[in-house]
């Protein structure tokens, strides 16, 4: 990771000392134009890939732990930026992975995933094409997201 500013270190303690929900994970109806949120399905690689597939889009992932302070902050900041919040919900599939349940383990394997946030674009057919980690901002984020749809 960088090094980090006196400010921003003292934004990844706090998140890293507060306790987080995860409410800002929480899936919308996809038919939702007003999301205030990027719409994530939440543990469901299957059903990432099945949508993906239909409807012909690429799939973003956010791996993440429920522990990781960047994970926390990119959710709080990042992923409730509206322009983020656009360019993800119409261009991608968008699915969040705790890599800790379910099927996160099996997955961060097969990905070799060794640290969080990880975000990784896919193809259409479930193929990685782009990929980053720890945490980024909004400006970074719609970059990410452009580059990996060029791949």
């Amino acid at each position: 990771m960088k090094n980090l500013s006196p400010a921003c270190l003292a934004v990844v303690l706090f998140f890293l000392l507060c306790p987080f929900n995860g409410s800002s994970q929480t899936a919308q109806k996809s038919g939702d134009k007003k999301a205030n949120q990027i719409n994530f399905i939440e543990n469901s690689w299957s059903e990432a890939l099945k949508q993906a597939a239909a409807k012909k889009k690429y799939i973003f992932v956010d791996a993440y732990a429920t522990w990781c302070g960047p994970c926390k902050l990119l959710k709080a900041t990042t992923f409730k930026n509206k322009d983020v919040i656009a360019f993800y919900n119409s261009n991608f599939i968008n699915v969040a992975m705790d890599m800790e349940k379910g099927q996160g383990p099996e997955l961060a394997a097969q990905w070799g995933l060794r640290a969080y946030p990880t975000l990784i674009i896919f193809d259409a057919k479930g193929k990685p094409v782009y990929g980053t980690v720890g945490f980024i901002k909004p400006d970074d984020m719609i970059k990410f997201g452009v580059q990996g749809l060029n791949k």
